[in-house]
């Protein structure tokens, strides 16, 4: 998550806790678990192989079994979440614009003919004359970006 860089540190913790019981509201099945794993996921130095490893994280304070089934059982309230996270402040850059990215990929899926909602997809191939259309279905992203060397996004949609 993003904090705003101009206010005062009490300001942006204070943002980083209301962002945390609110995302707390949203888990309901298993919601212990689930908020503590995902303190591990984001508190754990370096990449994270096997689940396993986040049990062994510090903020997952629990065994690995209630990690498993808070993966299996718990569950999230995805409209609360949506919510949650677009009433956060926006990261801006250092005169105070905001730079957006856009990402679109495609899921390509040319051997699914009976999956509803499919298009087209531009795919590029290599040589000359070597562009394709596929069978799939194409996604975007929308994130506002922050200022320096960073890789923390705000996702808008």
């Amino acid at each position: 998550m993003s904090l705003p860089l101009d206010p005062p540190t009490s300001d942006a913790l204070g943002i980083l806790s209301r962002f945390r019981v609110q995302f707390y509201d949203c888990l309901y099945a298993r919601a212990d678990a689930l908020f503590e794993l995902t303190d591990a996921v984001l508190c754990t130095d370096g990449p994270v192989k096997t689940l396993v490893e986040l049990s062994l994280a510090a903020e997952h304070r629990r065994g690995h079994g209630a990690l498993y089934q808070a993966l299996d059982r718990g569950w999230l309230e995805p409209t609360r979440l949506r919510r949650t996270l677009t009433g956060l402040p926006l990261p801006r850059l250092a005169d105070g614009r905001i730079a957006l990215a856009v990402d679109v990929s495609n899921w390509l899926r040319p051997d699914a003919p009976t999956s509803g909602e499919r298009l087209f997809c531009h795919v590029y191939g290599r040589g000359r004359s070597a562009d394709q259309f596929v069978p799939g279905w194409p996604y975007s992203f929308v994130a506002a970006l922050e200022s320096g060397r960073t890789s923390w996004v705000g996702l808008l949609d």
